[in-house]
């Protein structure tokens, strides 16, 4: 059974850091695109980051360039996500996601195929 399991969430004040992981099991995914989406009660799924199979290429949403660092371990089957500088809108549940193919989607939440449960971010001002 694959599984993506996130961690590393929880309350910071505005302007403090956070660093979230991802442990993906039941499979590799070395090979695929890796992504982390956010999401707020009466919203949609937001794109935050994505990152290619190589990690030689990396996408952000416009809200968290140069605050945001996505990066992955292939050995370690980990994704993770390093947020600095944190803001009071980036409270969210913060999803990880990977793509079952090699296609980069990017921002594109529809072609990811595997989705994690979810680390609630609560930022204070």
């Amino acid at each position: 059974q694959v599984q993506l399991v996130e961690s590393g969430g929880g309350s910071v004040q505005a302007g403090g850091s956070l660093r979230l992981s991802c442990a993906a099991s039941g499979r590799t995914f070395s090979g695929n695109p890796m992504g982390w989406f956010r999401q707020t009660p009466g919203k949609e799924r937001e794109f935050v980051a994505a990152i290619s199979w190589s990690g030689a290429r990396t996408s952000y949403a416009n809200s968290v360039k140069g605050r945001f660092s996505i990066s992955r371990d292939n050995a370690k089957n980990m994704v993770y996500l390093q947020m600095n500088i944190l803001k009071p809108d980036a409270t969210a549940v913060y999803y990880c996601a990977a793509e079952s193919s090699t296609y980069y989607a990017a921002s594109l939440p529809d072609e990811y195929d595997y989705w994690g449960q979810g680390t609630q971010v609560t930022v204070s001002s």
